[in-house]
């Protein structure tokens, strides 16, 4: 995974804290403290798989003895009724972890999922499909991971890493020009400024001011197609043009043949369905 093992480790005992507490009554009354089984983890729908590696690591944050075999990779597409993985270990580590484990793996590939129907919808465009700042908190890093995955890209990770100027920042500064000519006078050359326009007359204001790239939010395709003309008539062609708002899986290749690079989809995030993943514990007979 190229996600850092330390972050993944956060997230991870976060995750058990709050669903372990102070200890896993049932299992402790219910299951003896020295028995052993093994598990396997499998695909109850086609998925694309995401997570692998966090599922691992709950099993080891709980029982550093744990085996865990892992019998995919994410961002491989798995039919139904496949083996994700096999465990074996002590029972009362399996059990505990068993939820926490699953729950990392249904949403992430559900994202990932997802995320590769978009990018198969838009096959044959020169677009990419990136995802947004709407991600559950605290999770953000591995539900974009998810999207990688899936075979989109990623839009900023977080207000640090990029400038966007949005409708609020327009009105708080006092227009388009005002707004870039503001950031331009504070950021070093390396550093592109993006900027959200809703109109005709706001596409050619921003064109203008020397914004680098920008977003058409909420247009429809008529608009979006004048607005894409209007900046591909520019004489700097280097000018990069985003799509966002409102981008559904049915309606994101009637975008793409407009003629933007990017699209910009929340959707691949906070409406991706969970994953249908189970996972089998039994006992190992003696």
């Amino acid at each position: 995974m190229d996600i850092s093992i330390i972050e993944i480790k956060k997230i991870v005992e976060s995750a058990l804290s709050e669903d372990i507490g102070s200890g896993d009554i049932t299992t402790a009354f219910v299951v003896p403290d020295n028995l052993m089984a093994n598990g396997i983890i499998v695909a109850e729908e086609d998925i694309v798989l995401s997570g692998i590696g966090v599922a691992e690591e709950v099993f080891r944050a709980l029982d550093s003895d744990v085996a865990f075999e892992a019998l995919a990779n994410d961002g491989d597409s798995v039919k139904t009724g496949s083996n994700i993985a096999r465990l074996h270990g002590n029972a009362r580590t399996l059990l505990t972890g068993e939820r926490v484990a699953l729950n990392f793996l249904q949403r992430l590939s559900g994202i990932a999922t997802l995320s590769r129907k978009f990018k198969v919808a838009v096959n044959g465009f020169p677009v990419r499909i990136v995802d947004t700042r709407k991600t559950t908190p605290g999770l953000r890093t591995l539900e974009k991971y998810a999207v990688r995955a899936g075979g989109c890209w990623n839009h900023r990770f977080g207000l640090f890493d990029g400038i966007l100027i949005k409708e609020n920042h327009i009105a708080l500064t006092g227009g388009i020009a005002v707004a870039i000519s503001s950031v331009k006078a504070r950021v070093p050359h390396t550093i592109k400024i993006e900027i959200e326009v809703s109109n005709l007359e706001e596409v050619r204001e921003a064109v203008q001011a020397g914004a680098d790239i920008i977003l058409l939010d909420n247009m429809d395709i008529q608009m979006m197609k004048e607005a894409v003309s209007i900046i591909r008539g520019h004489k700097d062609k280097n000018l990069l043009i985003e799509a966002s708002g409102g981008m559904t899986l049915d309606r994101v290749k009637e975008v793409a043949s407009t003629g933007v690079d990017i699209i910009s989809a929340g959707a691949l995030i906070h409406s991706a369905v969970w994953a249908n993943i189970s996972m089998d514990i039994n006992k190992i007979k003696e």
